[in-house]
C-alpha cells in the first residue's frame, strides 16, 4: 500500500497530473444566480444529463492521458459541487481545506474533509477565513492569490502563516470576474494566460516581470478560454470553442487536446474549476 506522501504532491499548475479529485455534476443547476455567467444563463439553466455526458468524456481525456481519477460523492444539497477545485487546493505536501464564499457551497467541504481522513492525508482547515482554490494559482515557491469576493485577504494572510516555505502574493482584480483563475493561469515556467483588463497596472506589470502573458480577448475570457488545465509535458485541456486561446496556445508548442463541456460552464467553471490536482510530478 503507498504512503499518503506518496500520493501527495504539487508544486506547480504544469507539472504531469497523476491524481485528480472531481465530482459528477448529478445535481448541477442554477438555484441561486452567484456569479455574472451564471446571471447569463439563469433562465436557460442547465441541461443535467448533458452535463454529465461533457462531464464523462473529461474524465476520459485526463485517465487517457495517465490521471488516476478520484471521484467524490456528489450531494444534491450542493448543486456547484462539479467544482472541485474551490473546495481546497494542494500545496506542496499538504491539502488546504475552504471556507467557502457562498452560502450555497457550504457543506461541500465537508465531503472533501471526510475522504482526507480516510485518505490520511495532512490538510489544513482555514476556517473563518474565506478562500477558494479558483483564486490561489502556485508555480514552485510563488503562490498567487486573488483578493477576489471569495477571498479575504485575512485568508491570504492564514495561507502565508501556514505555509512559510512559499512565498503568497496577493493579486487584486476586478471582482465581476469571480475567480483568479478566470483571469489568469500560468501555463508553464515562463509562460501564463491573462484577460489584462481584469487587472490594474501595477498587478499587470508584476505579472509581465514573471511570464510572457498570452492575452485572451474578451468574448473568450467570457468562455473560460484562461480556464485551462494543464496535465504536463506542455499538453493542456481547453473548451473547442475558445478557437484564439487554442491557436496561441499551439502557436507556442502547446498540444491542445479539445473537449466540449459547454454545458458545465454555464455555471461560472471550466477544466480548472473542475479538478482538485493531489499528485503532480516532474
Amino acid at each position: 500500500m503507498r504512503k499518503p506522501e506518496e500520493t501527495l504532491a504539487c508544486f506547480s499548475e504544469y507539472d504531469s497530473l497523476k491524481r485528480v479529485l472531481v465530482c459528477e455534476p448529478h445535481y448541477m443547476r442554477i438555484t441561486e444566480v452567484i456569479n455574472e455567467t451564471q446571471r447569463h444563463y439563469a433562465n436557460e439553466n442547465i441541461n443535467g444529463k448533458l452535463a454529465a455526458e461533457q462531464h464523462r468524456q473529461f474524465v476520459r481525456a485526463l485517465t487517457e492521458n495517465g490521471a488516476e481519477v478520484i471521484k467524490l460523492q456528489p450531494d444534491e444539497r450542493y448543486p456547484e459541487q462539479v467544482f472541485t477545485r474551490d473546495i481546497g487546493f494542494t500545496i506542496g505536501k499538504t491539502v488546504f481545506v475552504s471556507e467557502m464564499g457562498q452560502d450555497i457551497r457550504k457543506g461541500e467541504e465537508t465531503v472533501l474533509r471526510e475522504w482526507l481522513d480516510v485518505q490520511g492525508y495532512p490538510m489544513v482547515s482555514l476556517n473563518d477565513h474565506r478562500i477558494e482554490g479558483g483564486d490561489v494559482i502556485i508555480d514552485c515557491t510563488t503562490i498567487f492569490a486573488g483578493v477576489s469576493g471569495r477571498t479575504c485577504m485575512s485568508a491570504i494572510e492564514k495561507l502565508q502563516a501556514e505555509a512559510p516555505a512559499f512565498q503568497v502574493i496577493p493579486v487584486p482584480f476586478k471582482e465581476k470576474y469571480l475567480h483568479l483563475d478566470c483571469v489568469f493561469n500560468v501555463l508553464s515556467e515562463k509562460e501564463a494566460l491573462v484577460y489584462k483588463p481584469a487587472f490594474e497596472e501595477k498587478e499587470l506589470a508584476m505579472l509581465k516581470k514573471r511570464y510572457t502573458l498570452i492575452e485572451i480577448n474578451e468574448t473568450e475570457q467570457f468562455t473560460m478560454g484562461t480556464n485551462v488545465l494543464s496535465i504536463g509535458n506542455r499538453t493542456v485541456i481547453s473548451l473547442p470553442v475558445n478557437k484564439e486561446v487554442n491557436s496561441k496556445l499551439r502557436e507556442k508548442g502547446f498540444n491542445v487536446i479539445e473537449v466540449d463541456i459547454s454545458e458545465i460552464i454555464k455555471s461560472g467553471g471550466s477544466f480548472r474549476c473542475c479538478t482538485m490536482p493531489i499528485l503532480r510530478t516532474v
